[in-house]
């Protein structure tokens, strides 16, 4: 039995795929403790896990600025003490990072103790942290095809994003039955993502009444504290009523996707790995400011696998409802989308990291000592 604590806060995209590896290491018998963020985000996901141990953790995203910088520093050696307390206190065994601001405390930490670290990068661009800690980790994950320079090959694994366990592809009339939508519906997803909903939100009011003329109903996630949610009701181009959702947040994606015909949706690779999942004709709209423009890679690689289409932004107004309309209204397109995706599903990914993180660990390390913190950066 072996003691994982699993770095994974901040956002989203970096706390689902490390509640993903937690589950599969603790069906193997391994106690697993989360590092999470005080951001909203984090306590509202991880209250669904009753079961699973969570720990708030300082933290901030780094800045250039004279007190953005100084903050990030005090909550970063803040993270690192209160971090190498715990590990001593649950005798852990092995760190995993997942990116972002809360990984790097953690595992610095545990590498100035000789605790084995592990990193993932869920996105096609490598994040600033784990770009920073790949070369003093014992094991680095990435998606297909993604290197980091100066990190051999021989701790670098290719294994995809660890989805939660209970997220699971479902036919659509079950999913349809649980939103209490008609299976007659042509129902068009809208995913805007916790940064990045406000253009989407204000492109679906525009078209809204367009949509429903041509008889696609609309469910819209639009985002913590970006609007409020009800459901409209219009009429299509034979006056039957089309009901359109909007919600800020739902805990149910997986129902969602199921049930949709189609989705627009921004290009995160956690959002991009449930839709694969879900098997659902995505057009992506990358949010064009995320960092190092990492969703413009992550979209352009799965277009280019015929997983979906990509839409700039900037083209929305001009070329959005189009696309729509062009696969809404093309069954044909929409299945042979659909078959690629398929054949982009990895499998359990989550344990796939479990077994590889657990072999891993039985292979004993030449040489471990205790370090000080300046030497942590060495």
């Amino acid at each position: 039995m072996k003691n994982f604590v699993i770095a994974c806060g901040g956002t989203g995209g970096h706390l689902t795929p490390g509640i993903g590896l937690a589950q599969a290491l603790e069906e193997k018998g391994c106690p697993c403790w989360l590092f999470i963020s005080k951001k909203q985000v984090d306590s509202r996901l991880s209250s669904k896990y009753k079961k699973m141990s969570f720990e708030p953790m300082p933290g901030c995203p780094f800045s250039s600025s004279i007190w953005g910088f100084a903050k990030f520093c005090k909550e970063l050696v803040h993270s690192f003490y209160l971090s190498r307390k715990f590990y001593k206190k649950v005798g852990a065994d092995a760190v995993v990072g997942f990116g972002g601001f809360s990984t790097l405390g953690p595992a610095l930490a545990a590498r100035s103790v000789g605790i084995p670290v592990y990193l993932h990068e869920s996105n096609r661009k490598v994040g600033k942290a784990v770009r920073f800690l790949a070369k003093r980790a014992d094991r680095v994950y990435l998606p297909d095809g993604v290197r980091i320079e100066g990190v051999s090959y021989e701790k670098t694994f290719h294994h995809g994003f660890p989805l939660r366990q209970d997220f699971r592809r479902l036919p659509m009339e079950r999913a349809r039955r649980k939103l209490g939508i008609s299976m007659a519906d042509k129902l068009l997803v809208i995913l805007g993502g916790s940064q990045g909903a406000a253009a989407l939100n204000e492109w679906v009011k525009q078209n809204l009444e367009k949509l429903a003329v041509d008889g696609i109903s609309v469910f819209c996630v639009t985002g913590m504290n970006k609007e409020s949610s009800g459901s409209v009701q219009l009429l299509d181009a034979s006056g039957g009523k089309v009901t359109s959702r909007f919600v800020p947040f739902t805990d149910q994606m997986e129902v969602l996707l199921s049930s949709s015909n189609l989705v627009i949706s921004r290009a995160g690779a956690g959002s991009l790995a449930e839709i694969v999942k879900c098997r659902v004709p995505v057009i992506m709209v990358p949010y064009p400011y995320a960092a190092d423009d990492h969703q413009t890679a992550n979209a352009e690689f799965l277009e280019s696998k015929g997983g979906g289409i990509v839409c700039a932004q900037s083209n929305i107004t001009n070329h959005l409802l189009d696309e729509v309309r062009e696969l809404m209204f093309n069954e044909e397109f929409r299945a042979l989308i659909r078959r690629n995706l398929y054949s982009l599903d990895t499998g359990d990914v989550g344990m796939l990291m479990a077994q590889d993180m657990l072999v891993a660990l039985k292979t004993p390390k030449s040489s471990l000592k205790r370090r000080h913190f300046g030497e942590v950066f060495a």
